[in-house]
């Protein structure tokens, strides 16, 4: 109330709605005139409109008498437009720029809610507009100058020999037959920027006149900017209530009503999706997303979902694969559609789709190339099917993009026997269609079709493994007990005891059994490849049954040779781990599982021309008994063996080691200066660096 007191009112002004001007009415808006141009009686020159396209173009006159006008320039510009003679095509007959060309642009595609007021005797009179244009200067005149320079290049270029002339006239013509158009090739013309251009540029111009502002002509019609009578029948839509007042003064866009989308496209509204039907929401939301778990697709249409519901519209729109959901070709490519690579209608590429979803029924992976093959389509529209439901992995081929869904097969097994009967029905018109071969009907595994495909984790691995190495070491246990028995039968026959037979034992020493714990999942309850029973009697410390020692000590030192020139510095424990990851890729019955002793490890080292390297390790070290013993290959037979025996002296008289040192020592013992690449050559066969400084591989203690 304060505020209304604050702000009375101080007259009320009479509306009018004139209709005279009724879809006749433009507002013209020019540009900031320069000084040399007045938009007055004499400047508009001519005047033309195209009705349809609401085009106008505006031919005004310059003051070329104004100060502000370069002559020089209007010159020059028309000598260069019109050149030295003046006809009637000439654009300046003065040979002066004396005129300017406005074309016009829409300002607004909606109009309807802008008027033209006039008030006159205390009543204000509205006029709605039809169109806004704002006129721009047209520059055309430059294109003919380039044209004419252009055609005076091309005559001085020319020449003037009769017989050029007539070699000129003789010109090879190849005809060429138009194929018939299709009705899809019709429209993509039609809707090319090409073909609007030519539709635009067919209309005729209808020219104008020009009244000035102080012509009779224009005082007349200007009176039809004032409503004709001032009677209650003739303004009925001005007697409204104030809110349907106001719409009519401001109706709604009908162009932002069209720019919202019925539906989300791209970006999802969820808001505005759950005003539309159930069966509507599932559409929108399977054509964007494609690929759908049951549970996703109920956790976005809302706890208020039914679940029958939903299951009986996801089934009009998307197909079971495995477990999941994924959208319905005909779905993506509706009837009188085309591929936008290669125009190949809707019904070949919803037969291509349905291909690969088919496959995708029957096993985890398509290969792109078998799909080209079979469908015969080109690799863009392939990419697009397979991006679709798939994710591409290097070296396999196309993964489906989500997991089985195991839950749901469970809770509906009706929905899947359904599924599963369509899918029969879609193989049968696939198999007529492709001409389908066994191979193509046949899972590349047979037991896709019955259990599900699954994701093993790394500890079922682990205990696949471990099954299948006791199924094998199974067989081989019968195979030794064989043998074991054929010995103690050639033993009776040779009258000996086998009772006196004893084992011989290695003495006691500092040097302990290799440690396997870290591997018992993988040998399954075994030492270095034998049962611990058997290994106790016959082959842990070494003593081979028959005469399989050397074959054993082959392997053991091809394994150990071959270690040592790959890594060149291994401490004892490193070289165990690699030892048990051999014995643990060769095939059940190797010699190699007869037994290894850490004893026998260490001595086939030294054997094969290793040194163990006494490195200084710090008093409080924290590290195993095995990790204190290093080995290193002393001559590996290249140019860096002195150098690699200087570097192995350096780190038995200290733990780490800078750079500089080593470089410093290296080239005093060589007796040559070392570039960078040589010496880093050496410490990358032996050391690495740890916080600045460098130590023997396998002995940095973190």
């Amino acid at each position: 109330m304060a505020n209304e007191e604050d702000d009375p009112i101080i007259q009320e002004i009479d509306v009018f709605l004139a209709r005279s001007l009724l879809e006749k009415l433009y507002l013209f808006q020019y540009p900031i005139r320069p000084a040399s141009m007045t938009y007055d009686d004499v400047t508009h020159l001519s005047a033309k409109i195209k009705p349809k396209q609401q085009k106008v173009e505006l031919e005004m006159a310059i003051d070329t008498l104004n100060p502000n006008y370069c002559r020089s320039k209007g010159e020059q510009i028309a000598l260069n437009v019109d050149g030295t003679c003046t006809d009637e095509t000439s654009t300046y007959s003065s040979k002066l720029m004396d005129k300017q060309t406005f074309c016009s642009s829409q300002a607004a595609s909606n109009v309807s809610r802008y008027a033209a007021a006039v008030y006159k005797k205390g009543e204000l009179h509205l006029t709605p507009l039809h169109g806004i244009l704002q006129l721009r200067p047209s520059f055309t005149y430059l294109d003919k100058a380039d044209a004419k320079h252009r055609e005076r290049e091309a005559a001085n270029e020319g020449g003037d020999s009769s017989q050029d002339e007539a070699e000129d006239d003789i010109k090879q013509i190849t005809v060429r037959f138009s194929r018939p158009e299709t009705e899809q090739a019709r429209q993509r013309r039609v809707q090319s920027y090409e073909f609007l251009q030519k539709r635009q540029a067919e209309e005729h111009w209808v020219h104008l006149h020009y009244y000035g502002l102080k012509d009779s002509r224009s005082e007349h019609e200007r009176q039809y900017l004032f409503s004709q009578g001032h009677g209650l029948a003739e303004n009925t839509e001005l007697i409204k209530s104030p809110s349907e007042y106001l719409m009519m003064l401001m109706p709604p866009s009908v162009e932002e009503e069209n720019d919202k989308p019925m539906a989300p496209s791209n970006v999802l509204s969820m808001a505005q999706l759950r005003t539309l039907p159930l069966a509507d929401q599932i559409k929108i939301l399977m054509k964007n997303v494609k690929v759908m778990p049951f549970a996703n697709l109920m956790s976005l249409l809302g706890s208020g979902s039914d679940s029958t519901a939903v299951l009986r519209c996801i089934q009009q729109v998307a197909m079971l694969v495995q477990g999941n959901w994924v959208v319905k070709s005909d779905v993506l490519y509706p009837k009188d559609t085309s591929s936008p690579h290669s125009g190949v209608p809707a019904e070949v590429l919803c037969r291509g789709r349905d291909f690969v979803m088919w496959k995708f029924t029957q096993d985890r992976w398509v290969v792109r190339k078998e799909v080209a093959t079979v469908t015969k389509l080109c690799p863009e529209d392939v990419k697009d099917f397979l991006e679709h439901m798939s994710v591409a992995r290097i070296n396999k081929g196309w993964e489906f993009m989500l997991p089985y869904d195991e839950d749901f097969v469970k809770k509906h097994p009706d929905i899947v026997q359904r599924q599963h009967m369509l899918w029969m029905g879609i193989q049968a018109k696939l198999e007529k269609v492709y001409n389908l071969l066994k191979e193509h009907l046949t899972p590349k595994k047979q037991e896709a079709q019955s259990a599900p495909p699954l994701l093993v984790s790394g500890e079922q691995r682990v205990n696949m493994a471990k099954a299948k190495v006791k199924q094998n070491y199974g067989q081989l246990e019968k195979e030794f007990q064989k043998q074991k028995a054929e010995m103690k039968s050639n033993d009776t026959s040779a009258k000996m005891d086998v009772s006196s037979v004893r084992i011989k034992e290695e003495p006691v020493s500092d040097e302990e059994p290799m440690d396997t714990s870290a591997y018992e999942g993988m040998n399954n309850g075994i030492v270095n490849g034998l049962h611990a029973e058997e290994a106790s009697t016959d082959s842990l410390n070494g003593h081979l049954p028959g005469g399989c020692i050397d074959r054993v000590a082959q392997e053991l030192k091809a394994f150990v040779s071959s270690t040592f020139k790959k890594q060149f510095v291994l401490t004892l424990s490193e070289l165990k781990r690699l030892f048990n990851l051999h014995l643990a890729s060769l095939p059940p019955g190797h010699t190699l599982f007869s037994g290894i002793s850490d004893k026998m490890l260490q001595d086939m080292v030294l054997d094969t021309g290793c040194k163990q390297i006494l490195v200084p390790f710090p008093p409080q070290t924290a590290a195993s008994p095995d990790e204190l013993k290093v080995y290193a290959l002393w001559e590996a037979g290249d140019t860096y063996d002195q150098h690699r025996q200087v570097l192995l002296e350096i780190f038995s008289k200290n733990y780490r080691v800078r750079r500089n040192v080593i470089q410093n020592q290296l080239s005093q013992e060589c007796g040559e200066d070392l570039n960078k690449q040589e010496v880093d050559r050496v410490l990358k066969d032996c050391c690495v660096s740890y916080g600045g400084m460098w130590y023997l591989k396998g002995t940095v203690q973190s």
